[in-house]
């Protein structure tokens, strides 16, 4: 597969060598000396989005308005998200989104939202989201963390927002968002009650498990077109 990378920074480095391991062909990078615009010409079967909150909306529409099925692994940019929905139909684009590609991330996930189904019968346990990511990393809280915090409220009942601390409302999920240097990523959810606590932590030890998720999904979108996510590509549905 000839797979063009729009992004070549640190991941967009990690993708290349991980798809060059699995066999396939790096035809196209583009950066900020090389940004990927309407013109930009390229015989690349797929291409793989890892770029800036600021630049993302814009390489999508490229993307589909040039035929080039996309793997768009930025964040931060949720509330473009039905707009860029009707232009995949409109266009008959192909798009795999998700705010973190690890599949031990959308593992993790599910294991949140069933901890938060068992834990709504338990009102002493109170939830909350810890998150830690290397200083380059522009949102915060994470798009991962923010996932998770969607997961915990549509499973739990007892929170009707999730906000940064310190939060403003009793009735928030609290986030708290760290940026250290040379972190891939670490994201635990705790249950604490007054006589014990629950943890769950998914800690990437690096930027492979990212790259790879990136890939499987390019993989996985051969021949279609639609809008999908992580759990279409790990059929977690």
């Amino acid at each position: 597969m000839k797979i063009a990378l729009i992004g070549y920074g640190k991941m967009g480095k990690a993708i290349e060598r991980i798809a060059i391991e699995r066999g396939h062909e790096i035809v196209a990078r583009y950066n900020s000396d090389n940004p990927y615009t309407i013109d930009s010409k390229c015989n690349a079967d797929v291409a793989i989005e890892f770029s800036r909150p600021d630049l993302v909306v814009e390489h999508i529409k490229t993307a589909v308005s040039n035929r080039l099925p996309l793997v768009v692994g930025t964040t931060a940019w949720s509330e473009y998200l039905n707009e860029i929905r009707v232009l995949i139909e409109e266009k008959h684009g192909s798009l795999v989104y998700a705010s973190n590609f690890s599949i031990g991330v959308n593992i993790f996930e599910q294991l949140t939202e069933r901890l938060a189904s068992l834990l709504s019968k338990h009102s002493q346990y109170k939830l909350s989201i810890d998150e830690t990511h290397h200083l380059q990393k522009l949102d915060a809280p994470s798009g991962t963390a923010v996932s998770l915090a969607e997961a915990l409220l549509a499973n739990h009942g007892g929170y009707s927002q999730w906000e940064l601390t310190p939060v403003s409302n009793h009735d928030s999920l609290p986030i708290t968002a760290h940026r250290l240097p040379d972190v891939p990523g670490t994201h635990v959810i705790r249950a604490t009650s007054p006589i014990d606590t629950i943890t769950l932590t998914h800690e990437a030890h690096n930027r492979d498990g990212f790259a790879l998720g990136s890939i499987l999904a390019a993989e996985f979108l051969k021949g279609k077109t639609g809008l999908f996510t992580m759990k279409d590509v790990l059929n977690l549905n």
